[in-house]
């Protein structure tokens, strides 16, 4: 549900975490910066790098520290074999850890892929102001957690609350 606050558009950067995509077929990302544009914000980067926990880290590092960046969503690398390696990678950097997305992210994903739902590791979370998104690699699940969480937490206009009212705060101390 939406006000008429005027729509805040905020500066993401999108990771796509993959051995093998590349930008001629990366679905996800392309989903990603898609929906980000037609929502209104301003994608400033996307990236793909290999399943590496360090690269992984380096590079969400480095958007984290920009004072220009508001949102990280990465996609890719939230399973359970031995490469998936993004919460590992991000888990270290945040400074918060928002527990209701993956458990939110899951409980949609289980209409559409049922029990498979438990292999993944989507998370979020907030590290030096700048909201962090970690989804799984498919074009389906970025959809689900875009349009069923993502979008409306990233509008100023959401009642009764959305992650963007809480911007002017994530510095306190």
């Amino acid at each position: 549900m939406s006000t008429d606050k005027s729509f805040i558009p905020l500066t993401i950067a999108i990771l796509v975490v993959s051995d093998t995509r590349t930008d001629v077929d990366d679905t996800s990302g392309k989903i990603l910066v898609d929906r980000a544009i037609e929502a209104g914000h301003h994608v400033l980067e996307k990236k793909i790098v290999p399943d590496n926990i360090y690269q992984i880290r380096a590079l969400i590092s480095g958007w984290i520290a920009a004072d220009n960046i508001n949102v990280v969503i990465s996609t890719g690398g939230t399973g359970v074999t031995g490469r998936d390696g993004t919460p590992e990678a991000i888990l270290p950097l945040l400074d918060k850890v928002l527990d209701g997305f993956g458990e939110t992210f899951r409980m949609l994903s289980y209409q559409d892929i049922k029990t498979s739902t438990i292999q993944s590791r989507a998370l979020a979370g907030v590290a030096n102001a700048t909201y962090l998104f970690c989804l799984p690699g498919s074009s389906g699940a970025c959809k689900t957690a875009w349009d069923s969480l993502i979008k409306e937490q990233l509008d100023y206009r959401t009642q009764p609350c959305n992650l963007v009212q809480l911007m002017p705060r994530l510095m306190e101390k």
